[in-house]
């Protein structure tokens, strides 16, 4: 959402509210598609970009028809895309998220599904589910946890009491099968990149986690992303003087199908952190969603441009 310090920026798609021409950026190098497979969560964060909650189906379940299709339309468009990647809400409450998984891996392409680790994916079906993939497909398959912060009380502040004991208790049996995991935490707690990164080293060590702490790839710690903050606009010039190629803004490399409820059919959004936007919205195929993206949102700034994060790893 657009806030009130941000009032008149990011209105026009093609100029800034300075009258500068507004940088876009091209699909140039497809490697992820994503998929929001819904929007109910088992639980509601205090700061969720994307509203999740055991209520909230405004987007609603992906099925694993949709998403054949879709990988149907990869293989057409010839996207040359590595790693097809499941969101939320919390993927394991979609019923069909296992076979999903399954159709993706067996067309060749690794899969990356982002989980809270807590009950929707311990459930026996699903734990059987997941032990099948470990067992066809091995390292092809990556859980990114949700793991906010190193310390059960910065993580239980955010998802609730308790929390942080059941994301550990899935992990475990994670571990304990060999399915590899990945974390993604957050950068909103007043210390440095080093300090966060030597707390989950401590952490991992401390539950035998593989999990290599200091690899941006493997514990990605994301930017908050509060929209009541005053952000600058990205001109066509910003990427002179950031010193920056619009190659590597995720929106160059990455499109989210998404399902809103009422909708007949599946749309592809631009960016996974906008899927309410309907500028964002590019239509019903992956041909619709070659067109460059006008990096007209805040999230495009303080995230993607100046954070320099990405979803992907």
């Amino acid at each position: 959402m657009k806030d009130q310090s941000n009032i008149g920026k990011f209105s026009d798609p093609f100029v800034t509210a300075g009258g500068q021409t507004r940088a876009h950026v091209a699909l140039n190098d497809p490697q992820t598609l994503w998929f929001n497979t819904g929007t109910l969560c088992n639980i509601e964060c205090e700061n969720c970009y994307i509203l999740s909650s055991p209520k909230n189906d405004t987007l609603v379940y992906m099925t694993a028809d949709e998403v054949s299709d879709y990988l149907d339309q990869l293989e057409a468009r010839n996207w040359g895309v590595r790693e097809i990647g499941f969101t939320g809400g919390e993927p394991f409450m979609n019923p069909e998220m296992v076979e999903m998984a399954r159709r993706s891996l067996a067309r060749g392409y690794e899969v990356l599904v982002l989980t809270n680790a807590m009950q929707p994916m311990v459930r026996p079906s699903v734990k059987q589910g997941l032990l099948d993939l470990q067992a066809e497909h091995g390292a092809r398959l990556t859980l990114r946890i949700s793991v906010d912060h190193w310390s059960a009380a910065l993580h239980d502040k955010e998802r609730g009491r308790g929390s942080f004991d059941r994301t550990v208790t899935g992990m475990q049996w994670l571990r304990d099968n060999g399915i590899r995991m990945t974390v993604a935490g957050r950068t909103v707690w007043g210390e440095t990149e080093v300090d966060a990164r030597e707390g989950y080293a401590r952490f991992y060590e401390a539950h035998r986690f593989d999990i290599d702490a200091m690899n941006p790839g493997t514990t990605v710690l994301f930017p908050e992303m509060d929209g009541t903050v005053e952000v600058p606009e990205i001109t066509t010039a910003c990427w002179g003087i950031l010193n920056k190629s619009p190659a590597e803004v995720m929106c160059s490399n990455s499109r989210m199908v998404v399902k809103h409820k009422g909708a007949d059919k599946p749309s592809v959004i631009a960016c996974t952190l906008l899927p309410y936007e309907p500028e964002f919205d590019m239509g019903p195929t992956l041909e619709d969603a070659e067109r460059p993206v006008h990096l007209n949102h805040q999230h495009c700034a303080k995230f993607c441009v100046l954070g320099g994060a990405s979803c992907s790893a």
